[in-house]
């Protein structure tokens, strides 16, 4: 749950549209709007579902409260009518849309909301803030740990991100598969694993090396992970399992070549009798460093700014348009902009192998079901009151089934086409 007031997320240009609309009698028409993506970012080959578990929240707590109506009424943002219907707003509509840690791909219907057409736009910004931020950080996190090849990821980025990001990135990057957060906000609120060590400061604070791992192995014990490359890497890890003894639990490198390092780093621990002892690698990582290092000593990775950031896709570029009013299509022909109207119904279709091969999206109306098709949108909202959502952890779990399932090649890194294409069939 934000700690952020959702309603200070509404845009300018929303509440034009709700002011206008209560005076003009359109505000209660009935619409749907829907989200998806035009394309995918540069080099993807599918998207991830993260972030419908914070929104759903957040869409429940909706409130305009009095001193955010006085500044709106003040700064005539919206007349009287505007102001009285923004004091009594509470969202009564539904709200469908793909699982948390489903994948999807240009076209797909992410997400539906139906209602009134005030109650429905005013949710725009909140919407969009909240998806395109969430799912750009899973699919790069997803990317991440197919390239880690079962080994370990810590999410370490909130230096790098706005502090309420920052807690959101370390949500969708667990989603995605990482193992651990740095992020003790996180951790709270979402009961995701923390972990972490000292940083270079530490050893920096004291006299020398040595007596900065003594101090952090006197306090947490063998079972903790020494920083070991603020002076000589070498020299770092022999004072290491002298200080900590072989049974010392991992070493982290932060700099410097870590291929070649690893490989070092692996031979001397285990002349030192530290055969047990891991190796954690952290610095600047993304997928394709990660990839990098598939073949060297690396027991774990730590990505920060790569994974907070989307990893060079900071958005997922999903909107939020109307696609029907009292059961008419509707549609937005501008050039590269067009949309397809009504409200969709989307299936992933499969061989009996469990293989996708493809997704099926019908507006007004419903896909012809085959024996391995899989309904793709589910409830989330029913006439204002939220149903019961999957957890995290059923989730992750989710989303780790759906990379399973998709085409060997949808998990290249290389620039290719959607892992599975996406057949729009218009309504009429």
């Amino acid at each position: 749950m934000s700690h952020l007031r959702p309603a200070l997320l509404t845009d300018h240009y929303e509440l034009t549209m709700v002011s206008a609309a209560l005076r003009d009698g359109t505000a209660d028409r009935r619409c749907t709007f829907e989200v998806f993506s035009r394309r995918l970012p540069t080099g993807r080959r599918y998207g991830v579902v993260a972030g419908t578990g914070r929104l759903i929240d957040m869409v429940r707590e909706f409130r305009f409260a009095p001193e955010e109506v006085e500044f709106l009424l003040r700064t005539g943002v919206v007349d009287e009518p505007a102001a009285r219907w923004l004091a009594d707003y509470r969202f009564t509509g539904d709200v469908d849309g793909y699982a948390e840690g489903e994948l999807f791909f240009p076209g797909s219907p992410i997400l539906t909301v139906s209602g009134g057409f005030a109650e429905c736009v005013v949710l725009e910004t909140l919407v969009l803030s909240v998806l395109n931020h969430d799912c750009a950080v899973a699919a790069a996190a997803a990317r991440m740990v197919t390239a880690a090849r079962g080994r370990a990821l810590i999410e370490m980025g909130s230096r790098r991100a706005h502090e309420e990001a920052a807690v959101a990135a370390a949500r969708a990057a667990y989603l995605a598969g990482f193992r651990f957060t740095s992020n003790l906000a996180a951790g709270q609120r979402y009961g995701i694993p923390t972990a972490g060590t000292a940083a270079h400061a530490f050893t920096l604070l004291h006299d020398d090396e040595r007596t900065a791992f003594a101090s952090q192995v006197a306090t947490l014990g063998r079972d903790t992970t020494l920083l070991v490359d603020t002076y000589d890497i070498s020299q770092g890890i022999r004072t290491a399992i002298e200080v900590a003894g072989p049974q010392l639990r991992a070493v982290r490198i932060d700099s410097g070549d870590l291929a070649v390092i690893a490989q070092q780093s692996r031979e001397l621990l285990d002349s030192l009798g530290a055969t047990e002892t891991k190796i954690i690698v952290s610095g600047d990582l993304d997928e394709y460093a990660i990839a990098a290092l598939a073949a060297e000593p690396v027991d774990m990775y730590g990505a920060g700014t790569a994974v907070v950031t989307g990893s060079g896709a900071p958005t997922a570029s999903l909107v939020y348009k109307l696609v029907e009013v009292d059961g008419r299509p509707v549609v937005k022909r501008s050039e590269n902009k067009g949309t397809i109207g009504g409200r969709k119904v989307a299936v992933r279709r499969h061989k009996p192998t469990g293989t996708a091969t493809e997704e099926v999206v019908v507006s007004q109306g419903v896909p012809d079901r085959q024996a391995n098709d899989r309904l793709l949108q589910h409830s989330y909202v029913v006439d204002g009151e939220p149903v019961d959502l999957p957890g995290i952890e059923q989730s992750r779990e989710h989303l780790r089934q759906c990379l399973i399932s998709i085409p060997w090649e949808g998990l290249k890194l290389s620039a290719g086409d959607p892992a599975i294409p996406v057949t729009v069939v218009p309504a009429g």
